[in-house]
């Protein structure tokens, strides 16, 4: 066995659990994530990977399960990423750990498995703030008394979850699929979106000092504002205990970042500005191209 490559605890407290359908996320990077999550895990994780056919090379440590037909209809698969939702389907994963759920654009610096730290109980389930509506007391009492119109969202980016406790997820989506085959009920315009409908009650944010969105916390519209936002204390403070940072929707992808000059700036299709300096990203910056390094050529 390669030096690097992880070996499973001998009783692994959590499990980390990937999804990959079609062909966007190839096995080398599939693997690397592997191997970053557990070169900084106290607990070496049990590896779960979703996905829709067999892949070659993957590594021996991690286990395959493949979707279960339902999820993978084409609507599932498009920018909804309906099929993620598979996860919380009953019998897809082991139900004797709690999951700590990544996605493969994921840069990995720090121990995911303290993620499952931040669950209240059992019941409890986990994500990235995406909305104005916050999680916990003022967004079930805005969801209670909207009758589920409004509500928290969260990003799915990262997930903090227990199987054993969240079939309802996916029983709930198939039950609203056959009323609602054209995603005319709102919540099910995307998985993220269902996930914090269908949990509401159970809903808690992960701390901005364990994980962010890259264009949330990297990005604005007046670069000016970066600058202004490296200078807070606190901020610094925060990147520097980060464990993951998630690329989600963003169409700047790993290989052009890798490929900015110092201090360069680009816009993305919602005209997010990147200033890509260590100034104003902090180390965060080298521990995006120290994490890419070994699977995207730097340019010269």
């Amino acid at each position: 066995m390669n030096p690097a490559t992880p070996t499973p605890a001998n009783s692994p407290t959590w499990q980390c659990v990937l999804v990959c359908w079609g062909t966007k996320y190839p096995v080398t990077l599939i693997n690397h994530l592997v191997e970053r999550i557990a070169a900084h895990s106290r607990n070496v994780p049990r590896f779960v990977l979703i996905c829709d056919e067999p892949k070659a090379g993957l590594l021996p440590v991690v286990q395959t399960r493949i979707f279960p037909p339902f999820y993978m209809q084409k609507p599932f698969k498009s920018v909804g990423c309906q099929a993620k939702l598979a996860m919380f389907e009953d019998g897809v994963l082991p139900q004797d750990l709690p999951v700590v759920y990544i996605d493969l654009d994921t840069v990995v610096m720090g121990d995911m498995g303290e993620a499952v730290d931040f669950m209240k109980d059992q019941d409890s389930v986990l994500m990235l703030q995406s909305a104005i509506i916050p999680f916990g007391p003022i967004g079930r009492a805005i969801w209670r008394a909207t009758k589920g119109r409004k509500y928290a969202r969260g990003n799915s980016s990262v997930v903090v979850f227990h199987p054993a406790r969240c079939t309802y997820i996916a029983q709930r989506f198939r039950e609203l699929q056959q009323q609602y085959p054209d995603f005319g009920f709102r919540p099910m315009a995307a998985d993220e979106r269902f996930i914090s409908w269908a949990a509401q009650p159970h809903m808690e944010r992960i701390p901005k000092s364990f994980a962010v969105k890259f264009p949330n916390e990297f990005m604005f519209h007046l670069p000016g504002w970066l600058y202004v936002k490296a200078l807070f204390p606190w901020v610094r403070a925060r990147r520097e205990k980060l464990a993951a940072i998630t690329l989600c929707g963003l169409d700047i992808k790993p290989e052009k970042l890798l490929a900015l000059r110092d201090a360069e700036v680009i816009a993305d299709n919602k005209d997010r500005k990147l200033v890509w300096s260590t100034r104003v990203m902090g180390s965060s910056k080298q521990k995006i191209i120290d994490f890419y390094r070994d699977i995207i050529p730097l340019s010269s």
